[in-house]
């Protein structure tokens, strides 16, 4: 916990809810009688800290931009990938408590479960510390991100692949939901991209416009572009 700490740059002063930010719901479960508790309420707090901190943030230093562009600016910080990324940046998989099942299926790398986690992390920071320092941890992720974004701008993946598909008459694109997991508050969609029968790309997301984001994306990439 100490050598974790140190990479969240934040000491806690009760320890054990960092302990409940690692534990996965597997876990829990595994542990049948035994009333652990599980990272799911951290991640849902979590996800509404992020949420208002980079709204915040957003709006105050980025006064060029429209509502819809601060939109599209805040879904792209506050995605699965982007989560996925920050998770990896503190190692924060090797200190997730998981089930048997989940270590042997590599839990510890799925983006989805590192996402959530660093979601449940924030909450934990906040409900330790407030929102000052969960602020602090989040905004050292974002600040880069939204340098970043503003030097390239986040591109519209299923725009730029339909107009490449528009080029050939006759072929047609379709976005196929073929996978719908988790809570009502934390749902994790995948979406399939077809080109006429044949699948050209796969994504995953907090909703659906964002699976098929990345769906359009992975085919970008597949496809050269």
């Amino acid at each position: 916990m100490e050598e974790l700490e140190k990479s969240l740059n934040y000491q806690f002063k009760d320890i054990t809810l960092l302990k409940e930010a690692l534990t996965h719901s597997s876990f829990a479960n595994e542990q049948k009688g035994k009333k652990i508790k599980c990272n799911e309420r951290l991640e849902f707090l979590g996800d509404s800290v992020l949420s208002i901190v980079v709204s915040d943030y957003i709006y105050k230093n980025c006064p060029e931009l429209p509502e819809g562009d601060l939109t599209k600016l805040r879904a792209s910080l506050v995605c699965e990938e982007s989560l996925y990324k920050f998770a990896k940046a503190i190692n924060l998989g090797s200190y997730l408590v998981l089930s048997k099942g989940e270590q042997n299926n590599k839990g510890a790398k799925r983006p989805s479960i590192l996402s959530d986690a660093f979601e449940a992390v924030i909450a934990a920071i906040y409900l330790d510390g407030g929102r000052e320092p969960a602020a602090n941890f989040i905004l050292r992720f974002i600040i880069p991100e939204i340098k970043n974004y503003k030097k390239h701008p986040a591109k519209d993946y299923k725009t730029t692949l339909q107009e490449i598909i528009q080029k050939n008459p006759g072929e047609t694109l379709k976005y196929v939901l073929v996978g719908e997991s988790g809570p009502d508050h934390n749902k994790h969609f995948v979406v399939e991209v077809h080109l006429n029968s044949n699948v050209i790309g796969k994504g995953g997301g907090k909703s659906k416009k964002q699976a098929e984001q990345q769906a359009a994306r992975e085919a970008l990439e597949l496809m050269g572009y």
